[in-house]
Parts: structure tokens; C-alpha cells; sequence
């Protein structure tokens, strides 16, 4: 879905109705704008169950994206952003914000092979070719982000990674539920 903001700016990413509460439980739980210890271990497990050189855990505050949790073996894909944090990105850079307004997993076996994704500015800056993500969705109902994986090339994710990814994606809620357990702990 192509919207427009307040000045006529085009952009790509869906409508996202949930932005104020997820940002608001994203800080109650200390998360979307620094990196986490926990979830890059997390990024790196879902890195070796998939085999793939890119995992990530991506919570969607309200105005960025921010990657919590990052186990990358292809520099670009950390050094994308170096002129400022690179963990950060716009709402409409990948496709996690798409993930996340579906609150559905999406497969992108070859980004290229759909107009809609394929012009986003990580098929060229990251050289992104396939995509695989599932929401965080957590107690409350609200998805706070993604686990996801990316490819340099096509890859025929099919059922089985599909299911991959959305066991995966109910293995980072229960990380976000143990985080809350320690937050009320405290």
C-alpha cells in the first residue's frame, strides 16, 4: 500500500494503527534503541537454525526500526547506515514494518519477483535478495517486532522454513515475556 504523509511524501509502508501503544510497551520493556546482549545471541541462534548469514530481531518503535538483536556475517549489511547508528532505520527501509501491519510471517523467496518490495532501498544498499520474517506478539496483543532472516540470494524458504520462522518468533516472545518478568522483578 503506497501512503502519503502530512507533506505529500510518498512511502511504502503499511498503514500502522498500533505505533503510539507499541512504542510506548517497547520502552516499558527497555527495547528499541540499543542493541541487547540477549537478542544478539538470539539473532545468531536463528542465524544457524536457518542457515543463513543475516538474523535479526527488529522492534518497530514508532518512528524507526531498530535492530535489538543482529548477527550479520556480511559487513554491508551492518555498515548500511554508518553515517549514523547502524542498527537504526527508517520505517520504510525492509520489510518488517510489513510484518509487522500483516501481523503475519512473510516470505520473500526472491524480492525481486514482487514490485512491491522490490524497489525498497535494502535490495540495493544491503543487496538483499530474499526475505523471511514472523512478528513478536506478545502478551498484550501488540506486535513489537520481528525475527527475521535475509539472503543475498533467492532462497526457496518454503513450508519448512516458514514454520522455522514463526517457532522462532515464539521463542524471542518468551525472551520478551523473561524480560518483563525481570523488569517486574526488580
Amino acid at each position: 500500500m503506497t501512503t502519503f504523509d502530512a507533506s505529500g511524501h510518498r512511502h511504502f509502508s503499511p498503514v500502522d494503527s498500533s505505533a503510539q501503544e507499541r512504542a510506548a510497551r517497547l520502552r516499558q520493556l527497555g527495547l528499541g534503541d540499543s542493541a541487547d546482549a540477549d537478542f544478539d545471541a538470539f539473532a545468531q541462534r536463528i542465524a544457524q537454525t536457518l542457515g543463513v548469514p543475516n538474523a535479526m530481531v527488529n522492534f518497530i518503535t514508532d518512528t524507526h526500526q531498530y535492530l535489538g538483536g543482529l548477527f550479520t556475517r556480511v559487513p554491508s549489511m551492518e555498515d548500511a547506515n554508518a553515517e549514523t547508528d547502524p542498527r537504526s532505520a527508517p520505517m520504510e527501509t525492509g520489510y518488517c514494518p510489513h510484518v509487522i501491519a500483516r501481523r503475519m510471517a512473510l516470505v520473500l523467496e526472491d524480492v525481486c519477483d514482487y514490485p512491491r518490495f522490490a524497489g525498497n532501498d535494502v535490495v540495493d544498499k544491503m543487496n538483499v535478495r530474499s526475505y523471511l520474517g514472523a512478528p513478536l506478539i506478545d502478551r498484550t496483543g501488540l506486535a513489537l517486532g520481528t525475527v527475521c532472516v535475509v539472503d543475498t540470494e533467492p532462497r526457496p524458504w518454503g513450508r519448512d522454513g516458514l514454520n522455522a520462522i514463526k517457532s522462532l518468533a515464539g521463542e524471542g516472545v518468551e525472551l520478551l515475556h523473561r524480560r518483563e518478568r525481570e523488569i517486574q522483578g526488580s
